[in-house]
């Protein structure tokens, strides 16, 4: 711990600038630029938006795959750069040397240029890949909030087979990722190309692959137990001044000073996770060439320290010092005061959504499931809806009863009197033992004594007949139009749906959206999954008079995201966390809205 601090105390000026300046680039310019780049690229090759409908004959597309190969290589490059400056400063301070922001990026520059030789092709696959998908904290800020998308986790989860395999593909890629770890050092400080940094690293790294990761774990928790300490310290002294002073002045400069303090260390902690991270290994590098006899060789950093003060900048500087602390203490005694009311009602119509009913609780898909969503007071109920050997609606997710009813047959070979005999309870518990496959109109009708409103999503297998003007015939018997959406992942299901009643809401599923997704007329809605949702996308489905609805969003800061991002309707299998979520959304405090701005901003 003391190596890591003196590493990164040394130049720690230094470090801290340049991740505000790498930061705030990113956020102004490149994220920008690749986001439109990537746009030319779909544009170049015809597609006006991406699904998953499409994004397989998209992805085969020779010409595109040339493309983002490219674009792959520019992100490196970009990332690799801020990789390559922390590396080269916390080199530098090893060295007791003093080192500019502007020499550290102008040596890294020249080290990273090295991304574009054929003999660095795997580089891409270490930066961009494997270190964001093990999400372990010594990615780049400008690719580490890349992940798994949570449909596909979930997907993973809800069969042994694959959690499994999943979990032996994470140790094999841990693993990987620990053979390499040193291999970045090698390609930036002895000028390595990465086969040959590969090499060395897995030979550094033998026997301390296990103790490396625990260090690297352990140090990162530390870190943040130190700063949660910190911040309950900090609020223990707010609380001790504001019962000391009260409301007087010196109170007001007081708590403004310590408002102060712990927002300067929110952005210094956020700007040196990275290379906190950076710092640990560097120290392991270290370590391990001097235990093992290896040369340790250094950058050759020449630098010419400026001494001169500009006093006009100490000046300005002195005099915003100033300005924020009379500002704030203004502002402090002005909440203390009553003044200000830190809880501002905000008009949202943001409605939750049962995912296949209060699944969590009672076996998806049942009337048990469905009258459970209804006691937690969820808004809507999703299902899902296949059709039977006899041309009957089901309420089923599946289009194999296996999994739920322990029956090997496709819902396509049973008749509907065949499903009502299945027993769909017992694969979640025995408390459910005898509960049945409803029928589509048994739901419609409970919903509608119920006054609870429908996401009808239809499952298309290739077996049906007349799917579509089944369901559409359905809903007008009940004149239920108004209380539901018919839904699909099959575009060609909702322009169906649309030919037989055009008064039915219509809404397109979708795992993937990118492009101009709008332009796609039979969907009056969009139903996304989370990991999809961008702010620009909402607002672009908003500015075209249409709703975003996100699934299928499980965790805290997912749905707090969702919230962030003013999505019309959260699919959850978590009700109550959703609506007292949403509740406390409709209560806006003032110092965490500035937390979690400045979280956002240095992402």
């Amino acid at each position: 711990m003391k190596k890591i601090r003196n590493m990164l105390k040394f130049n720690l000026k230094t470090l801290v600038s340049f991740e505000l300046i790498y930061k705030l680039i990113t956020a102004i310019i490149f994220v920008p630029l690749f986001l439109s780049i990537f746009s030319l690229i779909t544009k170049i090759s015809g597609y006006s938006y991406l699904t998953l409908e499409n994004i397989i004959s998209f992805l085969t597309n020779p010409l595109v795959l040339i493309l983002i190969l490219l674009l792959l290589i520019l992100i490196t490059f970009y990332s690799f750069i801020e990789i390559s400056t922390i590396i080269v400063i916390l080199d530098s301070s090893y060295q007791k040397k003093k080192i500019s922001v502007k020499t550290a990026v102008t040596i890294a520059t020249q080290k990273s240029l090295r991304v574009f030789n054929r003999k660095n092709i795997l580089l891409p696959f270490l930066i961009v890949f494997l270190i964001p998908f093990l999400n372990i904290g010594v990615s780049s800020g400008f690719i580490s909030t890349l992940s798994v998308p949570e449909f596909i986790l979930d997907f993973i989860s809800a069969n042994k087979m694959l959690s499994i395999i999943y979990l032996i593909f994470l140790i094999l890629l841990t693993i990987l990722l620990f053979r390499w770890l040193y291999s970045i050092h090698y390609f930036v400080l002895e000028n390595c190309n990465f086969k040959e940094a590969r090499k060395k690293s897995i030979e550094l790294s033998k026997k301390n692959k296990l103790k490396d990761f625990l260090y690297l774990i352990i140090t990162e928790i530390i870190v943040v137990i130190i700063y949660v300490l910190f911040i309950l310290l900090s609020i223990f002294l707010i609380i001790l001044f504001y019962k000391l002073f009260g409301k007087n002045i010196l109170g007001n400069i007081s708590i403004t000073l310590i408002w102060l303090l712990i927002a300067i260390s929110l952005i210094v902690v956020t700007l040196l996770s990275t290379p906190i991270c950076y710092a640990i290994m560097s120290v392991l590098f270290y370590k391990h060439k001097e235990s093992k006899n290896e040369k340790i060789i250094h950058l050759d950093v020449k630098e010419k320290e400026s001494r001169k003060k500009n006093k006009l900048f100490n000046t300005l500087r002195t005099c915003v010092i100033v300005l924020v602390i009379a500002s704030g203490s203004l502002f402090t005694y002005s909440i203390l005061s009553g003044k200000y009311d830190l809880n501002i009602e905000y008009v949202r119509t943001m409605e939750v959504t049962a995912h296949r009913g209060a699944s969590v609780k009672y076996p998806e898909n049942t009337m048990a499931a469905f009258i459970g969503a209804k006691e937690l007071n969820s808004d809507w109920i999703e299902l899902d809806v296949q059709q039977t050997k006899d041309k009957k609606l089901v309420v089923m997710h599946d289009s194999n009863l296996k999994r739920t009813t322990g029956v090997n047959k496709n819902t396509w070979d049973a008749t509907y009197d065949e499903i009502r005999m299945l027993d769909a309870g017992s694969f979640f518990s025995s408390e459910f033992k005898g509960e049945k496959i409803p029928s589509l109109e048994e739901v419609i009708e409970f919903a509608k004594d119920n006054n609870i409103k429908l996401n009808i999503e239809l499952k298309p297998t290739g077996h049906e007949v007349d799917f579509e003007k089944s369901v559409v015939e359905l809903v007008d018997k009940y004149n239920f139009e108004n209380n539901c959406v018919v839904t699909s992942q099959a575009y060609e299901v909702l322009e169906n749906v649309k030919k037989y009643d055009k008064n039915i809401k219509t809404v397109y599923v979708m795992s993937l959206a990118y492009g101009d997704i709008t332009s796609l007329k039979a969907a009056d809605s969009f139903s996304i999954e989370a990991s999809s949702v961008t702010k620009t996308l909402v607002n672009k489905v908003h500015n075209n008079g249409k709703e975003l609805y996100a699934w299928t969003v499980n965790t805290k800061e997912s749905i707090t995201d969702m919230i962030n991002m003013n999505v019309d309707n959260i699919i959850t299998d978590n009700i109550t966390l959703a609506k007292e979520m949403i509740y406390e959304s409709k209560t806006s405090n003032l110092i965490q809205e500035y937390v979690d701005f400045i979280q956002n901003l240095f992402k």
